[in-house]
């Protein structure tokens, strides 16, 4: 009998990963996953049977990783968590009768955070600002609601050749409900190589240097900087 895993490999560096996921990839027979995401993990998977394939080949991939796992052990890997814009729901949208596992994984907005302190520490919330799978006028409007709610927001996605003025724009609805202050990190590459992190206020924030290994996040109306340290109180009498 076979079995498909469907695995969270975290950020892409591999002293991030779980234990589970690592013991998932040794004992599959077959991997599947994006080019990128094979080379993360090249240390591990060594010389197993890979099929890959370039950006926006997920379907694809879905099912030949579903087609491979009636016989053989499969991994189907995708960066952070695979059930946080990976492979986990197409996945279990196209599954039949096939033994499927998820497996989770450390997501990015988590990866980011840590690197700047603690801004995730309340109510928080992950928007994706690429529109190839949602209008660009409904990304808008849960970027509003959150804004309005006092969420912290994760921006993933946040910038690409294809949309240089969607972050821009997005941060033009969040202003209104947010004071200059506010502290705001760019964190690129988080927990893996060429890993760069800056901090900004709402006032400051410039995203010359922010592309799609990027996530913005902006911190809620309590948010602040201590030691070059981005924290968000949870409310503690301290």
């Amino acid at each position: 009998m076979g079995k498909l895993y469907v695995v969270g490999i975290g950020p892409g560096g591999l002293d991030y990963m779980t234990v589970k996921s690592v013991k998932a990839l040794e004992e599959s027979d077959i991997i599947v996953g994006y080019t990128k995401y094979i080379e993360f993990i090249k240390p591990i998977i060594k010389d197993k049977v890979i099929f890959s394939t370039g950006m926006r080949g997920e379907v694809e991939r879905c099912k030949k990783a579903l087609e491979l796992s009636k016989d053989k052990v499969v991994s189907i890997v995708s960066t952070g968590d695979a059930g946080i814009y990976g492979m986990a729901g197409l996945i279990l949208e196209m599954r039949k009768d096939e033994d499927v596992e998820i497996v989770p994984g450390v997501t990015a907005s988590s990866a980011a955070a840590s690197v700047v302190g603690a801004p995730l520490m309340h109510d928080n919330c992950n928007i994706s600002l690429s529109d190839l799978m949602t209008p660009y006028e409904l990304i808008k409007k849960r970027v509003e609601l959150a804004a309005q709610g006092d969420f912290i927001i994760s921006l993933y996605n946040p910038k690409s050749n294809g949309r240089p003025l969607y972050l821009k724009e997005c941060m033009d609805i969040i202003k209104k409900y947010r004071e200059g202050t506010t502290p705001i990190a760019v964190v690129k590459n988080a927990l893996r190589d060429g890993e760069e992190r800056t901090l900004f206020t709402m006032d400051s924030f410039d995203d010359t240097n922010v592309d799609m290994f990027s996530i913005v996040i902006i911190g809620n109306s309590k948010s602040y900087i201590k030691d070059n340290e981005f924290i968000t109180p949870r409310g503690y009498n301290v």
